[in-house]
């Protein structure tokens, strides 16, 4: 008898309780909750010859982005290979895919898990995994589109659906449809509360939108659906503290960091990615620190990528800055200009975007800041191209405009400030930034309408 799973897929070398198992990992991946891994590697305990469990358990780790994990990819992937006969066509594409990424092509897998959603739309591994890789490769325009491609061959009935439709959302919120964004987010997390991707993608829409008292209720009011025995609440509670840190409560932010982002002391790569990004920001507005830059350097050291995947080298080029650790900076730089000259993705990533970020990183640790300005500006329509989420990624234009302002290129930082503030008119450091900008330029009346609406904000939160 053909075991076949919750979407009509037939599964080889599975029994029923093996597909079962399968099936609990698939849910606790679609929620990031509990541990997949855990789960998928009891299948496997279960039936050796189980292919696709194999596949999966490569799959979540070649998500976590992390170098020292390549030995156990590696491994998950020779066992696939062992067990792929007679797989079918659906399961051998998979196996493709986890190798093309392995490999370093990621443009690759992204397109194979696409060929599979094509032909398989009800394929919710393929959507998620290729949903990462999308996000991974800064393709917004995929983020969205993929997910569009398949949700005709989804509704209500069908088992996560609301992971479809949260993912839908994060790419909706990516490509600036707010709206469409904020409904189809809201939509999965109605049907399901612990549905921790959506969640973060209606968080997303209200972070872009300046909504930063609705991002702090929201968050506030679901707390116990992505916080608990949850591997994306760091990366929540990073959302969290955002909102705050736009309304100038430096203090509040601090508050998150120290009990919630960095609490753990993680060593989880992209939980230290989240910390330095906001121990960064906070030193864009002139927070002192303290000594978490150095805890969080030291962590840094011993897991700096290798140029495995420039988005992380480029935090932890932030925290060996913030930290004042010019050896370890040095040898990051190194390493990311030795991996632009391969031919894998990340080379790319390197070339285009995460050598001149981490060369613009530490000038301006060094108060060179005409360098950084300069470095900044040749990535600033590019950036997407090494990764992450508009919200990330914002970091750079930040420390670009306060660059500008520290190196008296004043008429080019009121010109990114209005930008800016365009965009996103309630944030407190955006007219602070600007008032800089408008009084050393001289513009008296334009300094005092930002000042007021600095007051303004402040009086909000009084």
């Amino acid at each position: 008898m053909q075991i076949v799973d919750a979407w009509d897929h037939p599964v080889t070398n599975a029994s029923g309780a093996v597909r079962d198992i399968y099936e609990q990992a698939l849910g606790e991946f679609q929620t990031y909750a509990g541990d997949p891994v855990a789960t998928i590697e009891r299948a496997i305990a279960a039936q050796p010859d189980f292919m696709l469990g194999h596949v999966m358990r490569a799959y979540l780790m070649l998500t976590a982005t992390e170098k020292a994990l390549v030995e156990e990819i590696n491994k998950s992937l020779e066992a696939a290979e062992r067990a792929s006969g007679g797989a079918t066509e659906r399961e051998r594409m998979h196996l493709a895919a986890a190798r093309h990424w392995a490999s370093g092509d990621l443009d690759g897998a992204s397109a194979q898990l696409f060929d599979i959603t094509v032909e398989h739309p009800r394929d919710i591994l393929a959507l998620q995994v290729g949903h990462l890789s999308d996000f991974y490769l800064g393709n917004a325009g995929m983020l969205r589109d993929r997910i569009a491609s398949a949700i005709p061959a989804w509704d209500v009935d069908v088992p996560g659906y609301h992971a479809v439709l949260g993912m839908h959302a994060f790419g909706l919120e990516e490509m600036g449809a707010y709206r469409a964004a904020e409904e189809s987010g809201r939509r999965a997390v109605d049907l399901n509360p612990k549905d921790a991707w959506a969640i973060h993608a209606v968080a997303h829409v209200l972070e872009m939108e300046g909504r930063q008292q609705d991002g702090i209720d929201w968050m506030g009011s679901r707390v116990p659906d992505w916080s608990v025995d949850n591997f994306f609440a760091v990366h929540n509670w990073w959302h969290w503290a955002l909102y705050h840190l736009d309304l100038g409560e430096s203090e509040k932010v601090l508050s998150f960091y120290d009990s919630q982002i960095r609490a753990e002391r993680s060593e989880v790569v992209l939980d230290m990615v989240d910390a330095a990004a906001m121990l960064w920001r906070l030193g864009l507005v002139g927070i002192d620190v303290g000594d978490r830059w150095q805890e969080l350097a030291n962590c840094w050291a011993p897991l700096a990528e290798d140029g495995f995947y420039s988005f992380n080298d480029a935090h932890a080029m932030m925290a060996f800055v913030g930290a004042g650790r010019d050896d370890l900076a040095k040898a990051n730089l190194a390493r990311l200009e030795a991996a632009s000259s391969g031919a894998e993705t990340n080379a790319a990533m390197a070339r285009d975007v995460g050598v001149p970020v981490a060369k613009a990183l530490w000038a301006f640790g060094a108060g060179q800041y005409a360098k950084a300005v300069e470095s900044l500006l040749s990535v600033r329509y590019v950036a997407h191209r090494f990764g992450g989420s508009n919200a990330q990624r914002d970091i750079l234009a930040w420390t670009l405009i306060e660059a500008a302002l520290r190196d008296d290129q004043l008429a080019l930082a009121e010109a990114l400030c209005n930008q800016r503030l365009a965009q996103k008119s309630t944030s407190l450091q955006n007219w602070q930034m600007a008032a800089r900008a408008h009084t050393g330029l001289g513009h008296d009346s334009q300094a005092k309408a930002a000042l007021v609406r600095v007051d303004e904000i402040q009086a909000q939160r009084a």
